[in-house]
């Protein structure tokens, strides 16, 4: 593997990249509590300012001192925008909104109400959060869409991202004047200041290589942290698109942060590393572990220093259900030091989820989100 390793220096503790964040939408990473995480080697959780904005509520979490206080985590939160989402519902049904050029309006399916987000209220919510990256919002498309959606929707995210940054300096400029302190340039080293939240602007352009550029050249010049892959990373067959992957990485600057958003599986991950990317986060560890499904590395393998990463077969995954494992007494697998594997055998896993006990849940999401903190290690071994 290709050490394209570094430290990032967040409000709420240092970032060893490669990381992979869990998904923890609406403030919880389900089935699991904090001490399970840190134990699990989590450095980080990804939160939706969207969604925390709907439940409990922007001036909730703000009112508790923030996300990290909120949920009693001592590690850093990134935020994403929510954009992604409110997309995702307005293209479903057009019922629940519209994309404008200023600003998304959607209308609650619940009570009908009808919520305005603009580049603004996104910055002014990951502030009011705490957050140690923030997202900008963006417009996101769909792989089928055609280049006129897909221009819109660079130009935007462009405008949109602007805005953002300068929301975002204001802010940084307020608390500085607050504190009585030189007002930091938000455009350095994303080292320079700890107690500055990152902010991360993301890339769109479908899989046209002209817009991904144009999109990538207006986000560097704008100056952020870090960048995003925005959009569907798979295409309509449901594969990686690996060369607009690999040419939008090469887009964003080597010493800031490359954040292959949504993805993935473990193949693509390291696929992804390979091509430069060092943040990750998917729903899948979390997910599948709920629907009774476990990552393992190859069972070939007699110790974690013998996993070869460029074989394609260094990792497959079985159901605790199936009824193979009624008597069987290994644990998940033998060289996992997590807490399941430590401690629990297939057999009684498969016991605790053929009776629909809560601990099967636990267990499964302990050891999925293991596996893929040990595969960070090993991508820069």
């Amino acid at each position: 593997m290709r050490k394209n390793q570094s430290n990032l220096i967040l409000p709420h503790g240092n970032i060893n990249l490669p990381a992979f964040f869990p998904d923890g939408t609406r403030g919880v990473v389900r089935s699991v509590d904090l001490i399970d995480l840190e134990n699990c080697g989590v450095q980080g959780i990804v939160m939706n300012a969207y969604h925390l904005m709907s439940n409990p509520g922007q001036s909730v979490v703000k009112s508790i001192g923030g996300l990290n206080k909120f949920i009693n985590w001592n590690r850093p939160v990134l935020t994403d925008s929510g954009g992604f989402q409110v997309f995702s519902l307005i293209r479903e049904n057009s019922k629940f909104g519209e994309i404008q050029d200023k600003q998304i309006v959607f209308k609650s399916e619940k009570s009908g109400e009808k919520i305005i987000f603009t580049p603004e209220k996104c910055i002014r919510a990951q502030f009011d959060y705490g957050s140690d990256i923030m997202m900008c919002l963006d417009y996101c498309t769909h792989p089928n869409d055609s280049d006129e959606i897909n221009k819109k929707s660079v130009d935007i995210t462009i405008k949109w991202a602007k805005r953002c940054k300068d929301e975002y300096n204001n802010k940084i400029a307020g608390q500085a004047r607050n504190d009585g302190l030189a007002i930091p340039d938000s455009t350095r080293n994303r080292n320079d200041n700890k107690n500055r939240p990152l902010i991360f602007g993301i890339i769109q352009g479908g899989n046209d290589k002209i817009l991904r550029k144009e999109c990538a050249d207006a986000l560097i010049s704008i100056g952020f942290d870090g960048f995003g892959f925005g959009g569907w990373p798979l295409d309509d067959k449901n594969n990686l698109t690996y060369d607009i992957l690999e040419y939008t990485a090469g887009l964003m600057p080597d010493n800031l942060v490359k954040y292959a958003m949504g993805l993935g599986k473990p193949d693509e991950i390291v696929a992804c590393y390979k091509m430069g990317y060092n943040l990750f986060d998917c729903v899948i560890p979390t997910r599948e572990a709920r629907h009774n499904r476990l990552y393992m590395f190859n069972e070939e393998y007699n110790s974690i220093n013998d996993i070869d990463l460029s074989s394609q077969k260094f990792y497959g995954y079985y159901y605790i259900t199936d009824d193979k494992h009624r008597r069987d007494s290994r644990p998940v697998s033998n060289i996992c030091d997590c807490h399941c594997c430590k401690n629990y055998s297939r057999a009684y896993l498969r016991h605790l989820a053929i009776i629909g006990d809560s601990l099967a849940n636990r267990l499964a999401t302990v050891h999925n989100l293991r596996f893929y903190t040990k595969l960070m290690e090993l991508l820069i071994t």
